[in-house]
């Protein structure tokens, strides 16, 4: 049984997250597997989705232990943005004016590199991840 003021310290504790990018399939995805995995209510979204999340992002996330259940390229459009507390940019570009971005982490599109620039990019994630809480 939670006491109402446990509960509270813990709800503030949980940050709301939307990572932004343009086709939601590789950093805005690995970026919502891994702050999930850290306890945070996360999505992701792209201004242009592709049809499917990257092999090589599903990858890196299972080799991690991270839940892939759920991810899928979602449209920018279609989430209520306003109700994160923080929307982060993946920092491919994204032109989203629309809507707000709080931090624009600057990173690297990891499509069409190995799986290693993938493992990378994961940690930079994680690391960025963490640095917020």
């Amino acid at each position: 049984m939670c006491h109402w003021f446990i509960c509270l310290f813990y709800a503030d504790l949980i940050m709301r997250l939307l990572f932004v990018c343009v086709g939601n399939s590789c950093r805005s995805q690995m970026a919502e597997g891994i702050a999930r995995s850290l306890g945070h209510d996360a999505a992701s979204a792209g201004t242009h989705p592709e049809i499917q999340v990257s092999a090589n992002a599903l990858k890196v996330l299972e080799s991690k232990g991270i839940s892939t259940e759920g991810l899928y390229p979602k449209l920018v459009d279609d989430i209520d943005w306003q109700s994160y507390d923080m929307v982060i940019s993946m920092g491919c570009g994204v032109s989203c004016p629309m809507i707000r971005i709080d931090q624009d982490w600057e990173l690297e599109d990891p499509v069409g590199q190995s799986l290693e620039v993938f493992e990378a990019c994961a940690e930079t994630i994680e690391a960025n991840i963490r640095k917020l809480e």
